[in-house]
């Protein structure tokens, strides 16, 4: 819904402290005060503009992380296409949930 504030979270350093300072936040967040880091973008690494917008319909999201070069693509649409190599290149992932209604369906992993 439009106050859903969500994202996936990807390679993770720590798996018992799960926020975008220890892994990627890939965001899911169409209110989000500086809508630079809002839906599509990954929070602090990779800015998004315009930011679209994921509120009232199923979206699709494809995440790829190869070594050091993360891609996000939202309905077909690239949002970020950045390098960077902060975080573990095996740490686990996460669902994130922080408002709102926002639910997941079909998410699958592919080892590249």
């Amino acid at each position: 819904d439009e106050d859903a504030n969500s994202g996936i979270f990807i390679r993770c350093d720590v798996r018992d402290k799960i926020d975008s300072k220890v892994c990627y936040e890939v965001n899911i967040f169409d209110k989000r005060p500086d809508p630079s880091y809002g839906t599509g973008a990954i929070v602090d690494v990779a800015k998004v503009d315009p930011m679209p917008k994921a509120a009232g319909k199923w979206n699709t999201f494809d995440i790829t992380a190869q070594g050091s070069h993360l891609v996000v693509v939202l309905n077909g649409q690239k949002t970020a296409d950045v390098q960077d190599s902060k975080h573990n290149a095996g740490g686990p992932f996460a669902l994130q949930y922080g408002s709102g209604v926002v639910k997941f369906r079909k998410v699958q992993i592919k080892p590249l």
